[in-house]
């Protein structure tokens, strides 16, 4: 698969000539809708990873593509097609099988109330736990790895690589790190993966998985 990662959350996967495309959300600024998209995969009602502007101008160019959410998400999209999903659900998009993990998003504060969140595994090979650091319960061969968020802590992320012990880990949910906090966060979780034996890297061009 081709592995493309934007601002911030969002992702997308290539196989077979479609695209998925993973929380495409308003801080993802960089990410322009493409015209081959079989499925887009938002894992919590947040902004950051559900904006109705981008879903629109994807399923504008795509209007067959299938929008998968848990329920929170699914409820609010009235015009799109949809397929809401929970944790433990697996289905099929395209050449995509996907898997659902975890089910909440990690907690900000106790005086915010938690909301719902969908880890999700892509093809048995690629996974990323949204706003969580929900274990999938199987091996992992690419991680996307949260790196800065309101909700967590570098050496949760530390921890959370360590033991899904993954071949390659790339960081995602960093845009509100300055370009200078994007660096230490490099140099620490990357010397982390380092030691656990993971190869890390920051994409700024498509790779291979």
């Amino acid at each position: 698969m081709k592995l493309v990662k934007y601002e911030h959350a969002c992702f997308t996967l290539e196989e077979d000539g479609r695209l998925l495309v993973v929380d495409p959300g308003g801080l993802s600024t960089d990410f322009i809708a493409p015209d081959n998209v079989a499925g887009i995969i938002i894992t919590h009602e947040h902004f950051d990873h559900f904006d109705t502007e981008q879903l629109a101008g994807i399923i504008d160019k795509n209007p067959d593509a299938l929008i998968i959410a848990h329920e929170a998400v699914t409820s609010n999209i009235e015009t799109f097609s949809t397929r809401p999903v929970m944790a433990g659900e697996s289905l099929e998009v395209g050449s995509f099988r996907l898997s659902f993990h975890g089910g909440e998003h990690a907690l900000i504060h106790s005086s915010i109330p938690k909301i719902a969140n969908l880890g999700v595994m892509i093809n048995d090979l690629l996974y990323y736990p949204g706003d969580s650091f929900t274990l999938p319960g199987v091996p992992v061969d690419t991680l996307a790895l949260p790196v800065a968020a309101p909700w967590m802590k570098a050496s949760e992320a530390i921890d959370f690589l360590n033991v899904v012990n993954p071949r390659f880990v790339f960081p995602t949910h960093d845009a509100i790190l300055s370009d200078g906090g994007k660096m230490v966060v490099d140099r620490v979780i990357g010397g982390a993966a380092e030691k656990a034996g993971a190869e890390y890297k920051r994409l700024s061009e498509p790779v291979e998985i």
